[in-house]
């Protein structure tokens, strides 16, 4: 039973995929180049601005986020990490032009001194969907993007390794930061540390979890440049990768029309053309 098993394992153990190598994605959208994921997600925010009103940004959404993480299939995943990641200023935003909108005259309601105008509430909404769009395009890249992929991919093209490095390390700071500091807090609870209760008990708990999570993130960092040290990155010269995310002809057309059709829309913003 165990050659058995030693012989159904081997052909899995021969197909194995080497570390720097990225895997191929689960459906043809992971599985484009992250340059063109990057520039739709740009393209997305910026249009998602220029263009102003509620049809627009609208339509966006829907045919560059929904349309690509339904195709991705990790539209409940991106829905729930843009409405996590927007919440707080998306609140605000609303709060703030909802009862702040100067020259507004059609009142809607009052609270003491402060009102709530029709002009105001239609200017929040828009201001919601855009950081909605926003949100989504971003949320949507770096699921469906490895960061190891993007900087191997800048490196392919030219750009200097420092800049992907400082990219790739600033995609996964926060990231790490949230995984260690669970860590820590998870040790802190074994060792008897109260972090659930009432809101001072909470305040008190944080405490002792802030320092260990700023210290351990320094000394990775040192680590972690002690080691690229080690393997020579900042010899001088390009270096040789062994393996690039793949690109076609037809994704670079997409990009370059992308960013083409993005210049036009701002020019006809700031000249006035989209009223």
């Amino acid at each position: 039973m165990a050659a058995g098993d030693r012989l159904t394992d081997a052909p899995s153990v021969q197909r194995d995929i080497p570390g720097f190598v990225g895997r191929p994605g689960p459906s043809a959208y992971h599985r484009l180049n992250p340059l063109t994921k990057a520039t739709l997600a740009t393209a997305t925010a910026i249009a998602a601005v220029a263009l102003g009103g509620l049809v627009g940004p609208i339509v966006l959404v829907t045919a560059a986020v929904i349309g690509p993480a339904l195709a991705a299939g990790v539209l409940g995943r991106l829905v729930r990490t843009a409405l996590l990641l927007s919440l707080p200023i998306a609140v605000s935003a609303f709060l703030v032009n909802l009862f702040f909108f100067p020259g507004a005259s059609q009142v809607l309601l009052r609270i003491g001194p402060i009102t709530a105008t029709a002009e105001g509430l239609g200017f929040a909404v828009e201001i919601l969907v855009r950081i909605l769009a926003i949100s989504g395009a971003v949320t949507l890249f770096y699921l469906t993007t490895r960061p190891a992929d993007m900087t191997v991919d800048l490196e392919r093209r030219g750009i200097s390794p420092r800049v992907a490095f400082v990219t790739n390390a600033s995609v996964q700071t926060v990231p790490a930061m949230v995984e260690r500091a669970a860590q820590i807090t998870a040790a802190q609870r074994a060792r008897g540390l109260d972090t659930e209760g009432s809101l001072w008990r909470r305040i008190r708990g944080v405490l002792p979890i802030v320092g260990p999570v700023i210290l351990g993130s320094i000394a990775e960092v040192e680590e972690r440049t002690m080691a690229l040290e080690a393997r020579g990155f900042t010899r001088p010269g390009r270096r040789t990768l062994l393996w690039a995310p793949p690109d076609s002809d037809l994704q670079a057309v997409v990009r370059w029309a992308l960013l083409v059709c993005l210049v036009a829309l701002v020019v006809a913003r700031v000249a006035g053309w989209l009223g």
